[in-house]
């Protein structure tokens, strides 16, 4: 009853902060999604990721919240403080990973968790028991992005550097100082705003995907795992190392997803946000594959070429719409039962737990991508069959530049195959089967949906 009878945020007080941190998290899904591609570490990469999808989710729960209040019109596209757009076009633009980890993780999210915790502290809980389980739950998520912030920062800046960043740190403070923080709880005794150092940089997004050193020939296409997967000849058992295979590769989606984001505008919310959720999941894929040779006990990096050749093709030879409607084609493909169906069947006559179980979650997450596309792509068709056609269209003026790439010094297209299978036979403690350990079909004519390419330099 104490409780219940303490003072606490107005509607209007609690709306205009509901607000600021509805801002805050749709800056922050901005920022990981634009600087995804570009990131070469890999572990980054897979968490800038998840970080955008958190941020998507709670954006969606703000604005409806603020839905709720007696607000309409909502006001959510305004900016709510200029100095809080510069703090975050700060961290935007960003020119190291140094730099970008310590403004993500040591200033903005420390900044949005304290944010919360405050609301929580001088709200009444009775009153805004909605916004009160908002709060909450996002505190949870921000908690984890936290923790794993520290130990990124922990890990990547050594104190030297640290130091070295100060300045700029001291400017996101008074940034942050200046807007009276994310709440605008504790505003400045001055007007004024911290000058910038990178806000007023002009920046553009990064098509070309960065990988770090364990991927060591990204150009390698010298296996095709469409072609081994489906030959009846083959057993399961191998199979599934090219399922990990096709599994881990899948960290080339959220590369070319995250264009498709940050240079498709003026959509709807719920875009963004079903956009953000299957980029997600499909960094959640790739981790699949990379857990699944670690189950194996297989140095990936090693025994495993990953490439991004599709990624990079569909970034820098298509425009948004097309990249989506290359999606689109293959999320199709993947629903008859020769796509995710088989690959589960596969899982499941192969033994291995892993594989199993990972494909019965990629062929539900599949299904999920389909609707997706039905959502967002299909309505910009007279019917189903142009979009797929348009996609596959799309896909085939795809140049692959098999031989270019080769005579660029960039790969010598390596089949890898033979190394990885009898590493796996070694833990399977087997012998090899002469007929597998001999497979060399690459993709220099076959496409990864089985299609014959003409048009590949």
């Amino acid at each position: 009853m104490k409780e219940a009878q303490k003072p606490g945020l107005s509607i209007e007080e609690c709306v205009h902060r509901l607000k600021r941190y509805h801002y805050a998290f749709k800056r922050l899904h901005q920022i990981f999604l634009d600087r995804l591609t570009a990131e070469p570490l890999y572990e980054l990469k897979m968490a800038f990721s998840l970080h955008a999808h958190i941020c998507a989710e709670h954006t969606t729960a703000l604005r409806k919240r603020v839905g709720e209040m007696r607000e309409p019109p909502l006001g959510l596209e305004a900016v709510p403080d200029q100095n809080l757009q510069w703090f975050f076009d700060e961290i935007l633009n960003a020119p190291t990973t140094e730099e970008l980890v310590l403004g993500l993780y040591a200033k903005a999210v420390p900044a949005l968790k304290k944010a919360f915790e405050r609301h929580l502290d001088q709200t009444n809980f009775l009153a805004d028991h909605p916004t009160v389980r908002l709060c909450r739950f996002a505190l949870l998520e921000l908690g984890e992005m936290a923790t794993f912030g520290t130990e990124a920062v922990e890990s990547l800046v050594d104190s030297a550097r640290k130091k070295s960043f100060e300045p700029w740190l001291q400017i996101l403070d008074e940034l942050l100082a200046a807007a009276g923080g994310l709440d605008r709880v504790d505003l400045a005794t001055t007007n004024g705003s911290a000058p910038g150092k990178y806000r007023l940089t002009p920046h553009s997004y990064q098509r070309t995907p960065a990988r770090d050193k364990r991927f060591p020939d990204p150009f390698n296409m010298a296996v095709n795992a469409e072609v081994f997967l489906y030959e009846p000849k083959f057993p399961p058992l191998p199979k599934t190392l090219m399922m990990f295979y096709k599994r881990l590769r899948e960290i080339d989606v959220p590369e070319m997803m995250a264009s498709i984001i940050t240079e498709t505008k003026d959509k709807p919310w719920d875009y963004y946000r079903d956009m953000t959720r299957q980029l997600w999941d499909e960094a959640r894929h790739a981790m699949m594959g990379e857990v699944g040779f670690e189950y194996l006990g297989i140095d990936w990096p090693s025994k495993v070429m990953i490439n991004h050749t599709w990624s990079l093709a569909l970034n820098t030879q298509l425009k948004p719409i097309e990249r989506h409607a290359v999606l689109y084609f293959i999320e199709q493909g993947l629903m008859p039962k020769t796509g995710k169906r088989f690959e589960w069947e596969v899982g499941l006559a192969s033994h291995n737990p892993l594989s199993a179980l990972f494909q019965d979650y990629d062929w539900a997450d599949e299904v999920l991508h389909a609707r997706i596309g039905r959502d967002w792509y299909l309505k910009e068709f007279k019917n189903p069959q142009e979009a797929v056609k348009y996609g596959d269209e799309c896909w085939s003026r795809v140049l692959m530049n098999w031989e270019t790439w080769r005579q660029q010094g960039l790969t010598q297209h390596r089949n890898w195959w033979p190394e990885l299978y009898r590493t796996a036979c070694t833990h399977w403690g087997i012998e090899p089967e002469p007929e597998v350990l001999a497979y060399s079909t690459s993709y220099q004519t076959v496409r990864a949906d089985l299609k014959e390419l003409t048009g590949s330099a």
